[in-house]
């Protein structure tokens, strides 16, 4: 555990005075990551570690997106540490959050909070650098419209790619290209909200306070419909989330049909990282706007 002793020169520096692990905890990290949980003399914390190779400054990308919204301050999400490199190894050190049960309002709460983060607004679709989601390089150049961005920086690429690896045939490509052009009339116009962007069930934990916590973010501005979609994606929110959410930000009429075609980006990360399970879902989708 050479990154050990890394982490400790890196905290010491950080807290000023001489910080020693007392004990680590392997815990899940996901698919890429490797992850565990660290007793110091200054506190506890809790770590990742991937290749810095394979995956070059994702954590980096991971801190400036939990740094846009903790500045936001709608909710709570993990306090960096820091990041850092070990040998062939990336870290990320964050505060450990303990876990607790879901408040009596949970949903309701997580819903008109996540209505309001998505009113931090800015001028363009994007962002001022790119980032990953999952383990896939995500670009956010801007754009003036959304329709524009989500064709250019989150479909096509991963159409492409999918094609490349021979996941997606000829037949697809057509399709996505007659989606492609009618995105115009498909979504209402809004202004670029602040997303999570890769909002599914296993991105949020509960805290000991009952609330809600962000995770693993992928942020954007972007159409606030595409944090509501793959938020259904995998069993989707309750009920409650969804009808605490209008009562502070309304949807437009028609928002749970453009939720699938929202689920579009996320189901072609899915095709490019896990195979062609997914396609049979990305064409159900096509069929709805064909």
């Amino acid at each position: 555990m050479h990154w050990k002793t890394a982490i400790e020169d890196f905290l010491t520096d950080e807290f000023g005075k001489q910080v020693q692990i007392s004990s680590v905890n392997a815990v899940g990290g996901g698919s890429i990551n490797s992850a565990y949980g660290l007793e110091t003399n200054v506190g506890k914390f809790f770590v990742k570690l991937n290749s810095a190779s394979r995956y070059p400054k994702m954590f980096e990308k991971e801190a400036l997106g939990l740094k846009i919204l903790s500045e936001a301050a709608e909710l709570p999400v993990p306090v960096v540490a820091g990041f850092g490199e070990s040998h062939a190894e990336a870290f990320l050190v964050l505060k450990f959050i303990e876990t607790g049960m879901p408040s009596a309002g949970f949903w309701e709460n997580f819903g008109r909070a996540l209505a309001r983060l998505h009113g931090h607004t800015a001028d363009t679709f994007g962002l001022d650098h790119d980032n990953y989601i999952g383990s896939l390089t995500q670009s956010n150049a801007f754009h003036n419209a959304w329709e524009t961005f989500f064709v250019e920086e989150r479909l096509q690429p991963l159409m492409g790619r999918a094609f490349d690896n021979k996941l997606l045939d000829n037949s697809d490509i057509k399709a996505f290209e007659s989606f492609f052009a009618r995105m115009d009339t498909l979504f209402p116009k809004e202004p670029p909200a602040l997303l999570h962007g890769d909002l599914w069930s296993g991105n949020f934990m509960t805290n000991r306070d009952g609330e809600a916590v962000l995770i693993d973010p992928a942020v954007y501005y972007g159409h606030r419909e595409m944090d509501l979609g793959m938020s259904q994606l995998f069993g989707g929110f309750h009920r409650r989330f969804y009808d605490a959410y209008n009562e502070i930000y309304p949807l437009e009429t028609g928002w749970q049909k453009r939720l699938d075609y929202c689920n579009l980006y996320p189901l072609l990360v899915h095709v490019n990282l896990f195979g062609g399970s997914y396609v049979g879902s990305v064409r159900q989708i096509l069929r709805l706007v064909s």
